[in-house]
């Protein structure tokens, strides 16, 4: 694994992650693939947006259409038509997400039923190892216990209790050739509990490290309290993973506190409620008043969308639910958030992240005033 520091700005760092299927700058955002496909769009599209790196679902692409096929079909980057690198996170998430679902947790796994068809599974340290050795993505991501906001201490205490059981066996489990392994630190806001996990996970040799239990439904000024002390705690010479985060205010923020990667589903699940995220604040192309509105989503953006269709037509496209418009809308959002990671990696390799910062900040905190807009809310 190669990490390298290429400039730094504050506690801010720009670098290159390399990995078997190429190099990613940083910081980075990831667009999702949920289920093999970043909705919507042609993978040479989501080259051709900025974008250099994609996650992958573990836990969807084990039951459909499961791990063992796609390798026996030579993987995963071959199976999408992807040739960069891939994350896969650990189904974790999803798992401990979906509480209805869970019906046994020990310190050797959890036992749920599966959504697809209410069948029970089980997945351990070492199955979504072999999971994502099978899937053979760029980098896996370790099982771990993400209780939602608010669980009582002890719940909390368990669950980094039982993530650190868990990554001292998956960091010396099986793996791809070349793949890497992140491991997670749990805890929440909790101070004393986010610093024992950080201080457990660390200690284990893993080639990056995350903050999970984050951005799960705490306030936010939470979430940027605890990743300002939480963020410098990892280790210098790996890269560092903010997971769930992806409004272009929340993506400065981490940045700003020494993360390197994140990812979100919020560019893409906004395009199909038919929403465009812009430097004047979110539109909702659905109301009236972008009917006769000739310009495009935003003045200062060259994607597919901006460059050639209005307003007027988008929203059209969207009201009349035809598929052109959440194409154009995932085109545009992803581009948008794509520019803005961008843009700060320039600014920390000039040393100007700060006023980076504030100008755009400053222009998505005063929308414009149009008829039908709807101003940015960043925990929306």
């Amino acid at each position: 694994m190669s990490f390298r520091v290429t400039a730094t700005d504050g506690e801010a760092r720009a670098g290159i992650l390399s990995t078997a299927h190429g190099d990613v700058p940083t910081p980075a955002f990831m667009p999702v693939g949920t289920k093999a496909t970043v909705k919507t769009l042609h993978p040479d599209e989501v080259r051709e947006l900025g974008a250099a790196i994609l996650l992958g679902n573990t836990y969807h692409l084990h039951f459909r259409p499961g791990d063992e096929l796609i390798e026996d079909l030579g993987g995963l980057h071959r199976f999408m038509g992807w040739d960069g690198p891939i994350l896969t996170d650990s189904g974790g998430f999803q798992v401990f997400s979906l509480r209805d679902t869970i019906q046994a947790v020990d310190d050797e796994g959890v036992t749920f039923r599966s959504v697809y068809d209410g069948s029970s599974a089980r997945f351990t340290p070492e199955t979504v190892a072999r999971i994502q050795a099978n899937l053979g993505s760029d980098i896996a991501m370790c099982l771990d216990v993400c209780p939602p906001a608010g669980v009582p201490r002890a719940e909390l205490e368990e669950a980094v209790r039982r993530t650190t059981l868990w990554a001292q066996r998956q960091v010396v489990a099986d793996r791809a050739p070349g793949q890497l392994v992140f491991g997670i630190t749990q805890g929440a806001s909790d101070r004393e509990l986010r610093r024992r996990s950080l201080e457990e996970i660390t200690a284990l040799d893993f080639d990056g490290y995350a903050l999970g239990g984050l951005s799960v439904g705490e306030p936010r000024e939470l979430t940027l309290e605890a990743t300002a002390w939480a963020a410098p705690a990892l280790p210098g010479d790996r890269p560092r993973y903010f997971m769930g985060i992806g409004d272009p205010e929340g993506i400065l923020e981490v940045v700003e506190r020494g993360i390197d990667m994140f990812d979100c589903v919020l560019p893409t699940r906004t395009a199909r409620t038919g929403s465009a995220l812009t430097w004047a604040g979110r539109l909702n192309l659905k109301n009236a008043g972008f009917a006769r509105d000739q310009r495009p989503l935003d003045e200062d953006c060259s994607c597919p969308a901006c460059a050639r269709f209005s307003r007027a037509y988008i929203r059209h496209l969207v009201n009349q639910q035809e598929l052109l418009g959440l194409r154009l809308l995932t085109l545009h959002n992803l581009r948008f958030v794509l520019d803005v990671t961008a843009g700060a990696r320039e600014a920390i390799e000039n040393g100007s992240l700060a006023s980076f910062k504030e100008n755009a900040v400053s222009r998505l905190g005063n929308p414009e005033s149009s008829r039908g807009h709807i101003a940015w809310n960043p925990g929306s």
